[in-house]
């Protein structure tokens, strides 16, 4: 599938709440790290992770890529994401963050999609206590940690 056209359908899908269109656009090995719920395996734990958990908490979502670069191997664009909130503390309120997209290809499908998101605005946005958001960045920062790339930095 040529970029714009793969970019298009997996925003597309989210807002339609298109669990199953979506979890096609990866391999049937494909892996979903989403920034808040973790890892999802596989074709039927990415199509639970549109229609049941991004709804869970949020409706309404947009989704836009912008300025996608690929090889054919490695496909990463800038994104622009909001949804609106169910929690209690936001019900109602439209809130959004930025990030990047970083996706390895594989025959023309998703084999593995990461990103990296500014979801600090996000959680102001939501009414996030100093000490939830301290939590949240804390358990990315020991995410980040374990990652092989970080290695060299480690301590």
């Amino acid at each position: 599938m040529e970029t714009s056209a793969l970019l298009k359908a997996f925003c597309s899908a989210v807002e339609r709440r298109d669990g199953r269109s979506f979890a096609n656009l990866f391999t049937e090995d494909g892996v979903y790290h989403d920034v808040f719920y973790g890892a999802f395996r596989g074709r039927e734990k990415i199509a639970e992770l549109i229609d049941d958990w991004f709804y869970r908490t949020a409706h309404e979502f947009r989704w836009d890529m912008h300025r996608p670069v690929s090889d054919g191997r490695l496909l990463y664009a800038y994104y622009t994401f909001s949804y609106v909130s169910k929690l209690p503390e936001a019900e109602g309120r439209r809130v959004g963050f930025e990030g990047v997209s970083m996706m390895s290809l594989r025959d023309g499908k998703i084999a593995e999609y990461r990103e990296v998101a500014n979801v600090g605005p996000a959680f102001v946005d939501l009414g996030f206590s100093p000490e939830r958001t301290s939590k949240i960045l804390a358990k990315e920062g020991a995410h980040l940690k374990k990652q092989p790339e970080w290695k060299r930095h480690a301590g």
